[in-house]
């Protein structure tokens, strides 16, 4: 007699829903803004001229770092 197990078929990666799933998503976020904060802090330190050489004036800075700025920046890449 043959007898197929109940988790047959199923996947073995962890549930995406779940408790380390959450606390994991929340540690990525975290170190994304983190990194996203030293960015911007780090561009923020730059004088003009070094702005301007990577295609940037100051007040760009942020729309740069965050992604918003992706048409004006693709010219350069």
């Amino acid at each position: 007699m043959t007898t197929i197990s109940q988790t047959a078929g199923r996947s073995l990666r962890p549930s995406s829903s779940g408790f380390f799933a959450t606390l994991a998503n929340a540690a990525t976020t975290l170190f994304d803004r983190l990194e996203r904060r030293s960015a911007v802090k780090t561009l923020n330190e730059l004088d003009d001229r070094a702005l301007r050489d990577i295609g940037i004036n100051r007040s760009q800075i942020e729309d740069a770092v965050y992604g918003q700025f992706k048409t004006e920046l693709s010219r350069y890449l």
